[in-house]
C-alpha cells in the first residue's frame, strides 16, 4: 500500500486540508508492518463461528415451515406473525444489547447474549401452541440481537480501519455458514429424530462455543497473544479514547442516520430471503424438506463469496489510489447493481435459474452489509460502535417487521412472490442513494466532549 494514501476518514479529511475531528477515534496510517502479528484473525474466525451459531438458529424455523404449518395448524399470516414477533423482540434489543455491551465489554457481554438465545433456541421444542411458540421467538430474538453488535465492536478493538471491512466480511459469512450447515442438518434430524430435537440439538451448540469464546477472547491490550507490533499496528500508535459516549448524544448525528436508513431499507430483504426462501422453493418448484438442503447449500455458498470479496473489494481499491470513502462506495454501488436481477426469480421457470438468481442476491446483499457495517468504525469511536450499531440493528429489524407483514398477506392474499421480489431489487440503490445524501465524504462525527461521560 502506498504509505501516502489515506486509509481511514481521518485521513481524508486531512488529504482534504481540513482538520480531522480528534474525537472520532481513527487510526493514522500505521507505521508498523501488517506482518507484526496474526493474531487478530484468530479472534476473527472466533466470530464467524459465533455468527454461523446464530444463523443456524434463526433459521431452522424456516426450513421447517411446511412440517410446523402441517403439525401445529398454522396459516400464512400465523407464520407472518412469528416472524413479526422475533423482528420486535430484535429491534428493542438492538437498541438495548447494544448499549448494555458497550458498558460491559464485548467478552462479558457476547458470553451473556450467547446463553440467552442457545436457551431460546432450545425452548423451542417444548412448544405445542402458537402462543408458546410466540414467547419463544420474541426470546430468541432479544438474545441474538446482541450477535452483530458484539462482533463490530471485536472487529473495532481488533483491526485498524483498513482491515475492518475484509474482518467483518469473513465473520458475516458466517451467516452463510450458518444457513448451510442448518439447510444440511435440519431435515436430517427432523426426518430421523422429529422436529422437536433441531431445536434441543442446534440451541445446545451455543455452550461449546462459550467456552471457547471465553478460553480465547480478551482485548488486545490484555491478551498475552497479542504483541506489542501487532497492538501497535492495530492502533496505529494513536491511543484509544477511555470515555464513555452518552447514547442518546448519538441520535443527532447523520452519520447515525446514514447507518440506520441503510439498514431499515436493506435488512428487511435478508429477512425475507431467509424466512421465505425455502417456503418459494417448496411452492413454485415442488422441492420437500428433504429435497431442499443442496438448493440451499449453493445460495449460501454463492453468498459467502458476496461477503468476503465485499470486504475485500474496497480495501484493493484503497491500495488502488481510492479514497476511503470512495472504496466504500464503489464496492456498496457494485453490491447494489448485482442485486437488481432478484426481480425475476418468481418468474423463472427452472430451479436452478432461480436458485442462481437468489444466490447472486444473496451475495450482493452480504457484500453491501460488510461495507455498511464497517461505516460504524469509520464514523464513530470504538466506544460507541455497539451502540451505533444496536441502533442501526433496530432499525432494520422494524424494516424486518414491515417485510414480514407484506410477504405474509402478498402470499395470503395472492399466492404470488413478485412484489416482495421487486422490493428486494430495488433496496439496495435506494439506500446507497440516502448514504451518499447524508454521508457525502464519510467525515467522522465530531463528538466533543460533552457528549461523553
Amino acid at each position: 500500500m502506498d504509505p501516502t494514501q489515506p486509509t481511514s476518514a481521518s485521513g481524508i479529511l486531512a488529504s482534504q486540508g481540513q482538520a480531522a475531528p480528534r474525537t472520532a477515534g481513527e487510526e493514522a496510517a500505521p507505521s508498523v508492518s501488517s506482518r507484526s502479528g496474526y493474531f487478530r484473525w484468530v479472534i476473527c474466525v472466533l466470530l464467524l463461528f459465533g455468527t454461523t451459531k446464530n444463523y443456524m438458529d434463526r433459521w431452522v424455523i424456516s426450513a421447517l415451515k411446511t412440517t410446523l404449518q402441517h403439525d401445529l395448524g398454522w396459516s400464512e399470516i400465523n407464520y407472518s406473525n412469528l416472524v413479526f414477533a422475533f423482528q420486535g423482540a430484535y429491534a428493542i434489543g438492538m437498541l438495548v444489547v447494544g448499549r448494555f455491551i458497550d458498558r460491559v465489554g464485548t467478552r462479558l457481554g457476547y458470553a451473556i447474549v450467547m446463553v440467552f438465545w442457545s436457551l431460546a433456541s432450545m425452548a423451542h421444542a417444548v412448544g405445542s401452541s402458537f402462543s408458546s411458540f410466540l414467547l419463544a421467538r420474541m426470546a430468541l430474538g432479544f438474545g441474538e440481537s446482541g450477535v452483530f453488535p458484539a462482533s463490530i465492536k471485536a472487529v473495532a478493538e481488533w483491526f485498524p480501519a483498513k482491515e475492518r471491512a475484509l474482518a467483518t466480511g469473513i465473520f458475516n459469512a458466517g451467516t452463510n455458514v450458518g444457513v448451510i450447515l442448518a439447510g444440511l442438518s435440519v431435515p436430517w434430524i427432523a426426518v430421523h429424530l422429529g422436529w422437536r430435537w433441531t431445536f434441543v440439538i442446534i440451541g445446545s451448540l451455543g455452550f461449546a462455543w462459550l467456552a471457547l469464546w471465553l478460553l480465547v477472547y480478551q482485548r488486545p491490550e490484555d491478551h498475552p497473544r497479542c504483541s506489542q507490533a501487532e497492538l501497535e499496528y492495530i492502533r496505529g500508535g494513536r491511543p484509544q479514547p477511555v470515555k464513555k459516549i452518552r447514547w442518546l448524544s448519538l441520535f443527532p448525528f447523520r452519520q447515525t442516520w446514514a447507518f440506520a436508513c441503510g439498514k431499515f431499507l436493506t435488512d428487511p430483504i435478508w429477512w425475507f430471503y431467509l424466512f421465505w426462501v425455502p417456503d418459494f422453493l417448496e411452492r413454485q418448484h415442488g422441492l420437500h424438506l428433504a429435497q431442499i438442503g443442496v438448493p440451499i447449500v449453493v445460495i449460501y455458498l454463492i453468498s459467502d463469496f458476496g461477503s468476503v470479496a465485499g470486504g475485500w473489494l474496497p480495501s484493493f481499491l484503497i491500495r488502488r489510489g481510492a479514497s476511503l470513502n470512495a472504496g466504500r462506495k464503489i464496492a456498496m454501488l457494485i453490491c447494489a447493481v448485482s442485486i437488481t436481477p432478484i426481480a425475476f426469480a418468481y418468474r423463472v421457470s427452472g430451479l436452478w435459474p432461480a436458485v442462481l438468481l437468489i444466490g447472486l442476491a444473496a451475495a450482493g446483499h452480504q457484500g453491501f452489509s460488510a461495507n455498511l457495517y464497517t461505516l460504524t468504525s469509520d464514523l464513530f469511536p470504538t466506544r460507541a460502535v455497539g451502540s451505533v450499531v444496536g441502533i442501526g440493528g433496530m432499525a432494520g429489524a422494524v424494516g424486518g417487521m414491515f417485510i414480514a407483514k407484506i410477504v405474509g398477506y402478498v402470499l395470503q392474499w395472492t399466492g404470488s412472490y413478485m412484489i416482495p421480489f421487486f422490493i428486494a431489487a430495488s433496496g439496495y440503490l435506494v439506500a446507497l442513494a440516502v448514504i451518499q445524501i447524508l454521508t457525502p465524504r464519510l467525515e467522522p462525527a465530531r463528538i466533543d466532549v460533552e457528549a461523553q461521560t
